[in-house]
């Protein structure tokens, strides 16, 4: 039977389904409609780095050769996990999160946990290394760090999302307590204390000793921080009581500036953020307070009344997930709340396990 030869222009199309065997040498050129799989790019991708292709997308940095995997498709909130050899992460460092921890007290070394948009009791997360009070607590929304108190140097360290006991992390630059202390996600930043007018910092990722940042404007102690993603502030304390709120910026070592004035001069305040605002509450004229404060962070200015707690209180501490803070402990196990957005009296959440003052909070994971 004699062959019959079929030129390429007589044939339309063939079904993948006859295709069968080794495809010959192609000039690559010639292939259409295939996906390429993987971003190449010289730079790494961003947190607004926003893939149409969303979960999933491999981005390759053809400098570095590391390899990147979308897990987390947030408009311009993106996180890239490093899926290759190196290291680093693509991601929103932030200074909360969406459980509130509160560690320390008098004469404990207990630490609590809430998940924050659920009231409900706290629950026991573990123990610090020591048993102290008027200590100060920041994150980076992974690891919390609690230091300071009952006169020492001491910062511990927790993993947030994994309850159990701290760890060393390193030693302030001097031993004090009644100091506050609050993050931009990177930098853990602690100001002043009895007798202190210090500020010292560390890299929250890294465990290793604070160095020394800058001074307050004034020698304080019982004040109470709070952050956004730029400024730390430092409001109210004690010698005598204060309406002063400091702020710093918090990428940038150096002394604090002046920011404005609380509603209400007081001491023994606690203290919590959004992005945007940072609530004060609470503390102590000569009789306890249940005002809560709050200022708009990125722009410096008086105090505004946002409401009040649902019991004067002092000594107590404060975290939120950005979207509600949560005012825990200050003679009682209280565990109130408010929406940071929407000024108004706080709502009763829970209970601490245990009553307790004195204490340190911060949230993340």
């Amino acid at each position: 039977m004699s062959i019959q030869r079929v030129s390429d222009a007589m044939i339309e199309g063939i079904s993948s389904s006859k295709l069968t065997g080794s495809l010959p040498a192609v000039d690559g050129s010639a292939l259409t409609g295939l996906a390429d799989g993987v971003t190449k790019n010289a730079n790494d991708p961003a947190t607004d780095t926003n893939p149409s292709g969303g979960l999933g997308t491999l981005w390759l940095n053809t400098t570095s050769g590391e390899l990147f995997m979308l897990t987390d498709a947030t408009t311009d909130e993106n996180v890239w996990t490093n899926v290759g050899a190196g290291t680093g992460d693509v991601k929103i460092f932030r200074w909360y999160g969406g459980r509130g921890l509160w560690g320390g007290g008098a004469t404990v070394n207990t630490i609590d946990y809430v998940t924050i948009a659920t009231t409900g009791n706290a629950l026991d997360f573990g123990d610090l290394t020591s048993a102290r009070d008027d200590l100060a607590a920041c994150s980076n929304s992974d690891k919390g760090l609690f230091g300071g108190g009952s006169s020492t140097n001491t910062i511990d360290y927790v993993t947030i999302a994994t309850t159990g006991n701290a760890l060393d992390f390193g030693d302030l630059t001097a031993a004090r307590n009644l100091l506050a202390s609050c993050s931009d996600g990177t930098r853990g930043v602690w100001a002043g204390g009895d007798g202190f007018n210090t500020i010292d910092y560390v890299t929250i990722d890294t465990t290793g000793n604070a160095q020394d940042f800058g001074d307050l404007t004034g020698t304080r102690a019982y004040l109470a921080g709070c952050s956004d993603a730029t400024k730390g502030l430092f409001g109210g304390g004690f010698s005598p009581n204060t309406n002063i709120i400091d702020y710093v910026t918090i990428a940038s070592t150096g002394n604090a500036i002046d920011f404005g004035d609380l509603t209400v001069a007081r001491r023994n305040l606690s203290a919590c953020s959004s992005d945007t605002r940072g609530l004060f509450g609470g503390g102590y004229t000569g009789g306890n307070e249940n005002i809560i404060d709050y200022v708009t962070i990125a722009t410096p200015g008086n105090a505004t009344d946002f409401g009040d707690l649902t019991a004067a209180r002092n000594a107590l501490d404060a975290c939120a997930n950005g979207t509600r803070g949560v005012f825990g402990g200050g003679g009682g196990n209280i565990i109130d709340y408010v929406t940071i957005a929407t000024p108004g009296n706080a709502t009763d959440f829970g209970d601490l396990t245990r009553s307790n003052n004195s204490l340190s909070s911060c949230s993340g994971a």
